[in-house]
Parts: C-alpha cells; sequence; structure tokens
C-alpha cells in the first residue's frame, strides 16, 4: 500500500512535537508530586492531558500545512517533467514564486537543465535539417550526370568527359562537407586534456604567415608581428592553427581585385588580440548576425565556387569560445572584412619558469 509523503511527513513531525511535550510533562509532573497535594497534582495532570492534546492537534496542523506548501512546489515540478515526457519539444518550464531557499533553487538549475537540453536537441534537429539540405544538391547532381550517362551520354566522349569532371567536383565537395562536420563534432567534444594545454604564440604566427605566403605568391601579406617573446594562451596549439587558417582562408577565397590580406598579432598583460583583415567584397550588415551559424552563407552561389561549406567560421567561433575568447567581425560591403580575436595570455609566475627550466634539463639529461 503507497502511503503518501504528506501524511508521512505529517504524522512524524506531530510525532515529534508529542514526544517532546510528553516529556516535558513527565518532568513536570515530578516536580509537582513533591510539592502538591493530591487534588493539585490530578488538576495539574488533567490540564497537561488536555495541554498535550491542543498541542498535538497544533503541531498536525502546522506540519500538515508546512509540509503541504512544500509538496505543493513539487507537483508543480512534477506536473512541468510530465508535460515534457509527453511533449518533448515544449518550452514549458517550472514556474514558482521566487524565494531563498532549496526548492526555488532546485527548481532554478531544473530550467537551466531543460534550457540546455531545448538549445541541445534544437542544435541537432538543425544540424540534420541542414545537412540533409546541403547533400541534396551535391546527391542531385551526381543522379543527373549518372541517369544522361545512362540514356545516352556515354556515346559522346565530350558529354562523357564533362560529365565525369562534374561528379568529381561534387564528390570533392561532398567530401569536404563530411570532414568539416567531422571537424565540428569534435570541436563540440574537446577533451579536458586539451583545455589544460599552453602554446607559444609567436612561433605559431610565424609558421602559419609562411605557410601563406608560400600559397599564395600573387597576394600582398602584411603581418604585424607585436607579440612578446615566449607569451602563451591556453588554447591547444593545433586548434589555434586551425582557427588562424580557417580566417586566412576566407580572407584569400573572398578578395576581389585587390589582392591584399593583412595579419596582425599583439600581446598584453592580459590578452593575445589578432586581426585578420582583407579587401573584398565584405559583407552586408544583415548577414553579419548570421555569419557563425552553421552552413550559413552569404552567397551560396559565390561560396559554392570558391569551395565554402559554411561551417568554418562556425567551428573558429567555438574554439575560441571554448578556451574563454572572443571572435568578433567587422565588415563593409565592397571595402572588406576584419575578424578580430581575443585569447587570454597564461601568466606564468617566476617559480614556474624555474620549475618548466629543471623539467626541460632532466629532459634533455
Amino acid at each position: 500500500m503507497r502511503i503518501s509523503i504528506k501524511f508521512k511527513c505529517t504524522s512524524l513531525i506531530s510525532l515529534i512535537i508529542l514526544a517532546a511535550y510528553i516529556i516535558v510533562a513527565v518532568i513536570a509532573s515530578k516536580t509537582v508530586d513533591s510539592v502538591a497535594s493530591v487534588s493539585e497534582i490530578h488538576s495539574f495532570n488533567m490540564k497537561l492531558i488536555f495541554g498535550g492534546v491542543v498541542i498535538f492537534l497544533i503541531g498536525v496542523l502546522i506540519s500538515y500545512f508546512a509540509v503541504n506548501q512544500v509538496l505543493n512546489n513539487l507537483k508543480v515540478i512534477n506536473r512541468t517533467i510530465d508535460d515534457l515526457n509527453k511533449k518533448p519539444d515544449s518550452d514549458s518550464r517550472i514556474k514558482i514564486r521566487k524565494r531563498d531557499d532549496e526548492i526555488y533553487d532546485l527548481t532554478v538549475n531544473i530550467n537551466k537543465m531543460l534550457d540546455r537540453m531545448q538549445a541541445y536537441t534544437n542544435q541537432q534537429k538543425e544540424f540534420v535539417e541542414d545537412v540533409s539540405h546541403e547533400l541534396r544538391t551535391p546527391v542531385a547532381v551526381l543522379e543527373g550526370h549518372l541517369s544522361m550517362l545512362q540514356r545516352w551520354g556515354k556515346d559522346d566522349p565530350e558529354v562523357l568527359n564533362d560529365s565525369i569532371n562534374s561528379s568529381l567536383q561534387e564528390l570533392k565537395r561532398m567530401q569536404s562537407l563530411i570532414q568539416e562536420m567531422l571537424d565540428l563534432t569534435r570541436v563540440e567534444q574537446i577533451d579536458s586534456d586539451y583545455l589544460k594545454q599552453t602554446t607559444e604564440v609567436k612561433p605559431l604566427f610565424i609558421q602559419v604567415y609562411n605557410d601563406f605566403k608560400m600559397l599564395h605568391p600573387d597576394f600582398v601579406i602584411n603581418f604585424d608581428d607585436d607579440i612578446k617573446e615566449g607569451s602563451l594562451v591556453q588554447i591547444y596549439r593545433n586548434h589555434l592553427e586551425q582557427v588562424l587558417v580557417i580566417l586566412l582562408d576566407n580572407a584569400f577565397k573572398y578578395s576581389a581585385d585587390r589582392k591584399e590580406i593583412s595579419l596582425s598579432a599583439s600581446t598584453n598583460s592580459a590578452l593575445l588580440e589578432v586581426v585578420v583583415q582583407d579587401y573584398g567584397l565584405g559583407i552586408a550588415k544583415n548577414d553579419l548576425k548570421r555569419i557563425f551559424n552553421r552552413f550559413y552563407r552569404v552567397d551560396k552561389a559565390r561560396s559554392r565556387k570558391r569551395g565554402g561549406n559554411g561551417l568554418g567560421l562556425s567551428i573558429a567561433k567555438r574554439l575560441i569560445e571554448i578556451y574563454h575568447g572572443s571572435l568578433e567581425v567587422e565588415s563593409v560591403v565592397g571595402s572588406g572584412t576584419v575578424f578580430k580575436i581575443e585569447l587570454p595570455i597564461v601568466t606564468i609566475e617566476p617559480g614556474d619558469d624555474e620549475d618548466k627550466s629543471k623539467k626541460d634539463s632532466k629532459k634533455k639529461d
């Protein structure tokens, strides 16, 4: 047989009050016995019994209302969870009056958890829809070319060659898309060990600058290096390099007639500040708010020609945010775009330097 929590708690509190009263009554009765007459003792005992009944009833009422108040809040929580079980996409949240107690703290934490779960569910839903949409075009192109070749195109060498080239191009785009989706998935599941790693800034920037200078000899790449020697940031080296490659690659892709890119990096006592600037097509104000959304492209046709899938900036922003940094963008149509990164600098105490030097010397030995 199921016994409600309300009955259990009310009974327990009432019995505790009654037990406390009986103990006090017994002590009082013994004290009176030693100093009072028989009639006075009898009268006193009757008053104790009557008082005990009254106190017990008052205890029952007080405990009932107190327990009921707590359970009403739990019922609200339970109803909300039932609603969410019936409708997982519901935006129902627990609503109780604000006050300074543990029940209210619990509801706030549950609501935060529900918000995170809702955001995650929406994110996954959007991701599946976006992937389906993005894969639909290359699959349709491949199907069209293969159907044409099956019907008559295989007998025409020129048509056959064009179809094979177009199909290969779409396959490469699908391969690139799948790789970027894997990268995005890995970003959301970064191992905690990576979050503790530090990277020396200057050598990495010099390496990336030299790599792009070699890849794009037709561009002028201005590198303003104001990085203090030995500056460290708390980010896994490959992740910082990945962000720089994404931003610089975009800068080269969307540069127009002016083949010039600017990269600047500086450090102060608190921050690493990075600016990547191109002088190309620029981005409209309405699009700026959405360029970090997954699969968002300002001009889909133009992006497809340049090999863009609309995932790079989303990956870059997420990586920077995971390491407690920021990635912002400013742009003017026809004048170019500026991306700004800020990451906190790791401060090393003098003792840490000595420890590091000792460890390095031991490794060399």
